[in-house]
């Protein structure tokens, strides 16, 4: 795991940037009217972040078991409020994460994987997060 890392953003036009990640490259936008709605904004990424972190926490744990692992689908929901001077906020960020088949030590899996999980354990500090897991006949199979 890495200690720390950097990013760069470079304005492009507007509300544009890209993101320069070092091995990869994004760019994000603001939704009109203040940008062009070309990319994801903060927002969009923040709710990204936690639920691929949440995925991959999950996945590492069932592969840790030699499941093989294929069709997970992860759906993350925001809310947005307002803070007590009126600024807009997220909320709460609610994560499903749906699983294509049935898998050996699921259940071990289920009790840790957010644990693991970085940055949804660091949004948590200040933002509500609410996670699902459904079998594949859409079944709960863990809720936190």
């Amino acid at each position: 795991m890495e200690e720390g890392f950097s990013i760069e953003l470079e304005e492009v036009r507007n509300y544009l940037f890209d993101v320069d990640f070092g091995n990869s490259k994004l760019v994000v936008d603001e939704p009109p009217p203040l940008g062009e709605g070309k990319g994801p904004n903060a927002s969009k990424l923040l709710a990204a972040a936690v639920a691929n972190c949440l995925s991959a926490s999950l996945l590492f744990c069932l592969r840790k078991f030699r499941n093989e692992v294929e069709g997970m689908k992860t759906t993350a929901r925001t809310t947005s409020t307002r803070n007590e001077k009126g600024r807009l906020r997220i909320g709460s960020i609610e994560v499903t994460i749906r699983l294509a088949a049935n898998y050996d030590h699921l259940d071990r899996c289920l009790l840790q994987f957010e644990d693991f999980c970085v940055v949804t354990a660091s949004v948590r500090q200040g933002i509500p997060v609410k996670v699902q897991v459904l079998g594949p006949q859409g079944n709960l199979l863990h809720e936190s």
